[in-house]
Parts: structure tokens; C-alpha cells; sequence
């Protein structure tokens, strides 16, 4: 198998073979970052698949963000470096579970976190992101109960922006639900000049000690603009590599874990995706990111509907 600078010579040979674009996630590993054409967040990711001319997209991050890539992008090819790169907080709503939860609120409109599948996604009314969220929340008319799902953290977070009570599908990511507060605090004592900034997936009780709440963009954007010069990172930790770039005069401190052999809290599913991968799956044209045809046109529809109410509100 080729290796370094040849292996990522060989990737960017067939992308110019194949008319290919790479995007990776924020959280993928720091080699991956470097060489993808794009770095974002899942739903910007896919929005840029879809303004590219490219005929073949491989999206680096979790299966869902594929799904989401195809679902804008229906004419295009999806690839993903490993199908078994999943998402906790995704595999925590099996849509028929959450069919049925959904009927037993037939009256409510039914917001979904962009971090769902497919399927989930064509149940939905809404699909928000951490960034809008609160925005999509507070344009649906007061008297109207509300759905959330699947994550109950960045539901209960948004509950107390917002003065909703939403019913709450009881899902996470368990990544953000491991983070430890008794380290934290130890760390914060140890570096009294840091900020710690944290995603909306953690637990409120860390939410309630942060200095900011955002999404990952939202997080890496704080940090470039803030005077301070010392973070505690409340996320996975792949985004320090891109904070590290934008500010490298500053101090990125992640956040550690309760399992206490561990510095810093990764995912697990994110890291199965490797450079040897991503050439296998360029060149081979799989795995292939495939949804039927009725549930993608399902799905689309409240994307579409959180980009409207967005470009409405300009959020």
C-alpha cells in the first residue's frame, strides 16, 4: 500500500481523473484536514457538495453526513472512506422508534438535528443545525408544541434559550456526554486565564460553567476573534487542529473525558476514516452513498424548509 507523500500524491491523481472533490469534517484526523478540498461542519458540507461541479463527492466525516451530501446532491456520486463510521447520537433514533414516538404526538411539528439519517430526516418537518437552531425555534408560532429530537442535551439547551417546552426524544452523542466536569474544573483552577467554550451536545451542567456555547464553525470563529489567548475545548477534539491554524500564537487545552487514561475526548467512528481509505474508495467508486428515491424527496423537504426560514432570518 503506498504511504505518505506518494499516497497522497496517487489521491490527488484520481481526483483529477475522476472530476472528484474530497470534504472532510472538522473532526477527522489532522492529515485528512490537509489535503481535503473543503473542511466544515456536516451541513455546510453538503451544501457545498452541492455547488460543486464535481461528479464524485467523498465526504470524511460520519455516514449521516454522506446521506445529507446525497440528499442535495441526488445527481451526483457520494462516497464514504468506511460505512462503519456511524454517529452515536444518529444510531440513538432508529426511525421506526421515532415513527412511532412522532405518532404519538400527531399535533406537534417535528424539528430534527441535522445529526439524523436519512430516514429520520423524511419524519421531519424541520432539520436545524446547532447554529440555527434557536432561530427555527422561535419562528414557529408559540401556541404550536414543538417535537425535538434525537439529541436531549442540545433539546433541553435550547428549551432554556428559548422558554419552549418541547417534548424531547432521548438521544446523545457520546462523545459530547462524556466529557468530565471534575476535570474540567481542575483544569480551569490550573488555567484561571482560559475560556472554556463547549458544543450545545454537552451535558447543562458544563454548559452552565462554559464562557461560550456554540456550534464547532461557532467555536472555531470564537476563538479567531476573542482577545484571550487560552481555550479549554469542550468538543471533539479534532477541531484544535484547524483552531491551532487560524491562531497559532494561542493555547488550545481539550477538554478530557471521565475515562481517565485519556487527554482528550475523540470519536471513535470519526477516526476509522484514513487516507489509505479515501484512495481505496476513489478508486474502487465505493462505498457508495445510496438513498431510495422517495425517502430522499422526503428528506429534502425540511432542509430546504431550515434554509428558507434561515436566509429569512439571515441566522
Amino acid at each position: 500500500m503506498l504511504k505518505g507523500a506518494e499516497l497522497r500524491e496517487a489521491i490527488a491523481q484520481l481526483k483529477t481523473e475522476k472530476n472528484a472533490v474530497i470534504m472532510a469534517h472538522y473532526y477527522q484526523e489532522d492529515v485528512i484536514q490537509d489535503m481535503a478540498d473543503v473542511v466544515g461542519d456536516s451541513l455546510a458540507l453538503a451544501q457545498q457538495a452541492a455547488k460543486t461541479n464535481a461528479d464524485i463527492i467523498l465526504l470524511s466525516g460520519v455516514y449521516f453526513m454522506g446521506e445529507t451530501a446525497k440528499i442535495l446532491s441526488p445527481q451526483k456520486k457520494v462516497l464514504v472512506p468506511d460505512v462503519k463510521a456511524g454517529c452515536s447520537l444518529a444510531d440513538s433514533c432508529p426511525a421506526d422508534d421515532f415513527a412511532a414516538f412522532k405518532a404519538l404526538h400527531p399535533d406537534h411539528t417535528v424539528v430534527t438535528y441535522v445529526n439524523t439519517t436519512a430516514d429520520v430526516k423524511a419524519l421531519s418537518d424541520i432539520v436545524v443545525t446547532s447554529t440555527n437552531a434557536v432561530g427555527v425555534i422561535n419562528s414557529i408560532p408559540i401556541d404550536q408544541p414543538i417535537l425535538f429530537g434525537p439529541d436531549r442535551n442540545l433539546g433541553a439547551y435550547l428549551q432554556s434559550l428559548t422558554g419552549r417546552q418541547m417534548v424531547l426524544w432521548d438521544g446523545a452523542c457520546h462523545v459530547h456526554e462524556q466529557f468530565s466536569i471534575e476535570k474540567i474544573v481542575a483544569l480551569k483552577k490550573a488555567h484561571p486565564e482560559s475560556r472554556l467554550i463547549a458544543h450545545p451536545e454537552c451535558k447543562q451542567p458544563l454548559l452552565v460553567m462554559a464562557d461560550f456555547v456554540g456550534s464547532t464553525a461557532a467555536l472555531l470563529k470564537y476563538t479567531q476573534n476573542e482577545q484571550h489567548t487560552s481555550f479549554i475545548v469542550a468538543t471533539e477534539a479534532g477541531i484544535l487542529h484547524q483552531m491551532r491554524k487560524a491562531s497559532p500564537a494561542k493555547e488550545f487545552i481539550p477538554a478530557p473525558p471521565s475515562d481517565s487514561t485519556c487527554a482528550c475526548n475523540d470519536c471513535e467512528f470519526m477516526k476509522l476514516n484514513t487516507l489509505e481509505k479515501i484512495y481505496l474508495a476513489l478508486k474502487n467508486e465505493r462505498p457508495e452513498v445510496l438513498i431510495d428515491e422517495a425517502v430522499r424527496r422526503k428528506a429534502v423537504v425540511p432542509i430546504e424548509r431550515m434554509l428558507e426560514i434561515s436566509a429569512q432570518l439571515k441566522l
